[in-house]
């Protein structure tokens, strides 16, 4: 009597191979045991261009709005608590979801554009004496603040503005906005830094006329 060894099938084994492989692909991509932050937030600006709307011109002639320096409290994703003047710690579970620099620089731009003055363009170079000798103006400056004072219980946000003149003629100016009765929470934080970060774009737009 012959005696014939059993084959399993190939469909069979591929998927027993495949389903291992296809764990250990998504365990790269599933960072399971940190956990994700309760609130995201980001700027929205409070006037903006009307649909439809546009300018156009030479990019010598542009009003180039350049993303600011930050301090170190606002280069990272983290809300920054002023505790006092020496201590500084972070909003737990709230996060932005991009650089505070670069989202005010998104606003401070739209919010230019909302006057229909100039042509408004946005540039990546930080410093504005970096930004060409063109005729055109640069808008740059250092973003100080865009967080929470816990001492006054208010929502900051602070910028050194500095404007770059054909010429070189340079002016640079101090804005700041609190919205005060806040608590330390990206539900309450969220809207007051929002509302702050408008407030200062709307002064810095007045100024650069």
């Amino acid at each position: 009597m012959t005696r014939r060894t059993m084959r399993k099938p190939r469909a069979m084994i591929s998927i027993r191979l495949v389903v291992p492989i296809l764990a250990l692909a998504l365990s790269g991509c599933v960072n399971i045991g940190t956990k994700a932050p309760g609130t995201l937030l980001s700027l929205s600006v409070a006037q903006a261009p009307a649909v439809g709307t546009g300018a156009s011109g030479k990019l010598s002639d542009a009003l180039v709005v350049l993303e600011p320096e930050a301090d170190a409290a606002v280069t990272v994703l983290r809300v920054p608590v002023q505790i006092d003047d020496a201590q500084i710690a972070y909003v737990k579970g709230t996060m932005w979801v991009e650089r505070p620099a670069r989202q005010f620089q998104h606003l401070l731009a739209e919010t230019l554009r909302a006057r229909g003055n100039r042509l408004v363009v946005e540039g990546g170079i930080k410093r504005a004496d970096d930004a060409g000798t063109g005729s055109g103006l640069r808008l740059g400056g250092r973003l100080q603040m865009m967080g929470f004072d816990a001492r006054t219980r208010a929502a900051v946000v602070r910028f050194d503005a500095l404007k770059l003149a054909g010429g070189g003629k340079i002016e640079t100016r101090r804005f700041e906005a609190r919205v005060p009765g806040v608590k330390p929470d990206g539900d309450s934080l969220g809207p007051a830094l929002n509302e702050a970060a408008n407030k200062v774009a709307g002064e810095v737009a007045d100024w650069v006329g």
